[in-house]
Order: structure tokens, then C-alpha cells, then sequence
């Protein structure tokens, strides 16, 4: 197996697969009771009243606004990308979202619709989200959405690979494709909720990191559990973690079942206690939602106007 370019202190973990399975399983265990405390009592802490709209802006600008289903339709796609552009049409200082994730056939039209704005365009692909394909077929999936204008890539690690110790074949395949991409930047779904421990978690994201991905990210948000504060702990301490080692910054997305504005915050508290107040941007910190954008569009304008406004004030996906 050929090493992506690294720093030299991580570039021999690559060299082969004996060499990467040795660092893989040479990282430190997580303490599961330890984590899971330390996440249950960051989430307790509560915010100042005049730091919450901060907290809820920056979650805005965090938003992966994502439909991801049999049954989307090109006009679903439009009304998203509009969404995306205006989240609260009566509140034009309302923050734009971070990108807009659709499947690789609809790429182009979510290009058009985010023309002459900054938003991401997001696609997902390998098989989303099962990841069971060939080779050949993930990288057709992956020029696909590149080709289409896609400027983000959601991929899958092949999970039943990486539970039998093939490390070196998710480890190759991330790698192609990270190449694919070519611009676009990779977000790499490891699927926690299919990976058993937080040991796994940790494994898995180092791997990732390894083989190139931009993002570390939890979950397709079609298996239960999704994305939990103690996993999302794990990965956030492995990107502080590769930036102590390497000095390049990394980024984590949570994705699935983050639904309320209380939720985002307890996240957003997180990130800053665990990886640090530099990944507090949507450059390094994203959430894969498709409601949580309402709530806190909602919560919003609660804090601007004094009162709930109720959900019919806001425009329903």
C-alpha cells in the first residue's frame, strides 16, 4: 500500500499493512465510563442568555441543510437550496448554512440553485449509505457528483471491512477516493452506530485521518444510534489529537438525530472543551440536519423578538 503524503511522524504508520494495524492498535483505549461522564456532564452546562444567540448564528452557519431520500425531487432540491440561501426570508441578517447535501443525481441542480453564493455543495456517495459496492462503482459515484460541481464529498468506509481488521483496504480505498475528489473536500462517514466501541470509533477516525479525509463524520443518519455526544467526543479528540501531532487542522460532523436547538448547543459546548475554540467555524465543525435548522431558526427569532413565534413562522422542509 502506497502512504499519502504525511509528516514524518506518522508517514511510517502507513508503510504497510503490518505497520498500520501495529499504530492502529497501539492507540490509547478509550475509558467508556470516562467519556460517557465527561460528556453527559459537559451537556449539563448551561449558556449565558447573552451568549445563546451567538451559540445558535454559529450552529445556523454549520448546517449541512441535507435530503437524502428514495423520493427527492428536483423542485424538494430547489426549495432547499432557497432555503439554504434565505433560512429566515423575514430575518435577512439570518446566517447562510454551510452547504446543502443532496445524492450525486442531483448535484447540478442544487448548483444552480446556490449560484453566486458561497454555500457548499455536499454530495454523498460510495453506496451511500450502505457502502456495498465495487471499487470501480464508488469512484463512478464519486465523479458523478464531482463532475456535476459538487465541492464536498460525503463518503462511506466499507464497515464490514474494517470489522474483519482489513485496515488496509479501507485505508486504500479512502485514499481513491480522496483522489477522485481532486478539489472537492472528503468527508469520511464512519458509521459509528455499526462500530460497536469507542475504541473502534478512535481506530477508525485515525484512519481516516491517515488516508486523507477533510472531515471526520459520524453517521449516514440511517442506522440508530446515529450521532451521540460521547462517540462525537471521541472524534473530537482524535483531530485535536492529529493536530498536536501534525499541525494540520481536520474537521468533525456529527450527523442523525440532532434535532433541537439545546441539542446543537450541548455539541457546540463540546467542541470547544474537547478539540478547542479554533474548530468553533462550519471550516471545521458541521452538523448533518435536515430539522435542526427550523428549531433553531425558531429559537432565533424567540431571542430577538421576546417570544416563541411558533412553528408556523417558519418555512417547513
Amino acid at each position: 500500500m502506497s502512504a499519502p503524503t504525511l509528516p514524518a511522524a506518522l508517514a511510517d504508520a502507513t508503510r504497510d499493512d503490518a505497520s498500520l494495524r501495529r499504530f492502529l492498535h497501539g492507540l490509547p483505549g478509550v475509558d467508556q465510563v470516562g467519556v460517557e461522564a465527561r460528556a453527559t456532564a459537559l451537556a449539563t452546562r448551561s449558556i449565558k442568555k447573552s451568549s445563546k444567540l451567538w451559540a445558535i448564528d454559529t450552529a445556523i452557519s454549520m448546517v449541512d441543510l441535507t435530503t437524502l431520500e428514495g423520493a427527492d425531487t428536483l423542485g424538494k432540491v430547489r426549495a432547499l437550496t432557497a432555503k439554504a440561501r434565505r433560512p429566515d426570508p423575514d430575518r435577512p441578517d439570518t446566517p447562510q448554512v454551510a452547504a446543502v447535501c443532496v445524492y450525486p443525481d442531483l448535484v447540478a441542480t442544487a448548483v444552480e440553485g446556490l449560484k453566486g453564493t458561497d454555500i457548499g455543495i455536499a454530495s454523498v456517495a460510495t453506496a451511500f449509505p450502505s457502502g456495498r459496492s465495487s471499487r470501480q462503482v464508488k469512484l463512478a459515484d464519486v465523479a458523478l457528483a464531482v463532475e456535476s460541481g459538487a465541492t464536498e464529498v460525503d463518503m462511506v468506509i466499507d464497515r464490514g471491512a474494517f470489522l474483519e481488521g482489513r485496515y488496509d483496504a479501507v485505508f486504500e480505498e479512502i485514499q481513491a477516493i480522496k483522489a477522485a475528489c481532486g478539489d472537492a473536500h472528503l468527508k469520511v462517514i464512519l458509521e459509528t452506530g455499526e462500530l460497536v466501541t469507542y475504541d473502534n470509533v478512535r481506530r477508525a477516525s485515525w484512519l481516516a485521518l491517515l488516508a486523507g479525509g477533510d472531515f471526520i463524520k459520524t453517521s449516514t443518519g440511517k442506522v440508530s444510534p446515529a450521532a451521540t455526544l460521547p462517540v462525537t467526543h471521541v472524534m473530537l479528540q482524535a483531530v485535536r489529537d492529529w493536530f498536536t501531532a501534525t499541525g494540520e487542522l481536520r474537521g468533525v460532523k456529527p450527523a442523525g438525530g440532532i434535532r433541537t436547538t439545546k441539542d446543537a448547543i450541548k455539541y457546540l459546548v463540546a467542541v470547544h472543551e474537547v478539540a478547542g475554540e479554533q474548530w468553533l467555524t462550519p471550516e471545521l465543525f458541521r452538523f448533518g440536519a435536515s430539522s435542526l435548522l427550523n428549531d433553531l431558526l425558531l429559537q432565533r427569532r424567540t431571542q430577538h423578538d421576546g417570544h416563541y413565534s411558533g412553528p408556523d413562522y417558519v418555512a417547513v422542509d
